[in-house]
């Protein structure tokens, strides 16, 4: 039986502080869907992610390429998972910034989730975009000119948001949806 995202490749950017659920919900679903994922981060190949389940950590999960190395033109779309740290992180790395900026200036598609939408404002993707997060985020997406929205998923051309671990199950039809249109 063919599966709906069978010849689709995912990139996963992320780094320590990473909601442990945000990554593993996603990545399954979309592996079980066919797809392959790859865990992108500004840690080298080899090195752990540390993931937490709120302020408790959790598991640690493997680099596959480091995003100096990585191309956004290997990969069909991007997720980028929350955590309050992870995406606070990744907004300090030139690299990672630059990975998603090229994500969106060669309009693939980019999903996004709770705190995960950050890293959106410093690669300059959010401008009138309707977009929503985890609520803390609200004023800083809006300042960066986002509408933003109390939504359990918001789909906006190739950009895909949403709020909440509660909200996986809908973040990730929309991906599906999406790839498979």
């Amino acid at each position: 039986m063919t599966k709906a995202l069978q010849d689709k490749r995912i990139a996963v950017l992320m780094t320590d502080g990473v909601e442990q659920v945000e990554y593993t919900g996603p990545r399954e679903f979309l592996e079980q869907q066919g797809a392959k994922v790859t865990l992108i981060s500004p840690k080298a190949k080899g090195e752990q992610v540390q993931g937490f389940n709120h302020a408790d950590p959790a598991d640690k999960f493997t680099v596959e390429l480091t995003v100096s190395e990585a191309r956004p033109g290997d990969f069909d779309a991007l997720v980028l998972p929350g955590g309050v740290s992870n995406p606070d992180a990744l907004r300090l790395e030139k690299d990672a910034i630059d990975f998603i900026r090229n994500f969106g200036r060669e309009d693939k598609l980019i999903a996004a989730i709770c705190h995960g939408p950050w890293t959106l404002i410093d690669a300059e993707l959010v401008k009138g975009k309707q977009i929503t997060s985890w609520p803390s985020l609200q004023r800083d997406l809006q300042n960066a000119g986002a509408d933003w929205r109390d939504e359990q998923v918001v789909v906006d051309g190739k950009l895909i948001t949403s709020r909440k671990p509660d909200d996986i199950p809908a973040f990730n039809q929309a991906i599906q949806q999406a790839l498979t249109a």
